[in-house]
């Protein structure tokens, strides 16, 4: 069987972010998603070693790897249209048909495998929640960063996008921002200084 599935991922590296707007920095889904990993994971170490729940941040790394991975597909839907209350059930239904669609690529053998990272209805509760906190804080730092680049058509994203922060605010976000938050704000300079 020859399967076309990680040729499809691959293809994330061309789908762009933030279409509706003008960006000072590009960003593709590939570079979000592995953005998404990397907050997923740490929010998940601290939570369970900070807070001592019983997770395990490589498996909420891995999902979090493949959250957007139906966009290899759907194209990135902006949040105004994908989270509008007209478009909030045919974007969740188009999401999981591509889903089983892509799913349906793979070999039989792997198939388990997959499903289980890739399909959102598969995922753990806890997980979800951290991947889904994982989404936001990376969405709030792009924007924060556009912000720091002068582009103000980003000002009302950032505040839109911190106000679901704080009204999902976990105590693993709350010690990420406290403890690493600041850091994004500094040059190179500063951060290679230990500032």
């Amino acid at each position: 069987m020859h399967s076309p599935f990680y040729a499809h991922l691959s293809r994330l590296r061309f789908i762009k972010r933030w279409g509706l707007m003008r960006n000072a920095v590009e960003e593709d889904v590939a570079q979000h998603s592995w953005e998404v990993a990397v907050l997923a994971h740490a929010l998940a170490v601290i939570s369970r070693d900070v807070f001592g729940q019983s997770i395990d941040p490589n498996a909420v790394a891995t999902r979090a790897l493949f959250h957007d991975a139906t966009e290899a597909i759907t194209g990135d839907l902006p949040t105004p249209v994908k989270y509008s209350p007209a478009m909030r059930h045919a974007t969740a239904n188009l999401e999981g048909e591509v889903c089983s669609e892509m799913l349906s690529l793979l070999p039989p053998a792997l198939l388990p495998a997959l499903q289980g990272v890739m399909d959102h209805h598969d995922w753990p509760a806890e997980e979800a929640r951290l991947i889904k906190s994982a989404d936001r804080l990376a969405a709030w730092l792009k924007c924060r960063a556009e912000l720091r680049y002068g582009n103000r058509e980003f000002e009302q994203a950032t505040q839109q996008v911190r106000a679901k922060i704080d009204e999902h605010m976990s105590p693993e976000v709350r010690y990420f921002l406290d403890t690493f938050g600041s850091a994004f704000e500094l040059t190179l300079d500063s951060l290679m200084q230990g500032e």
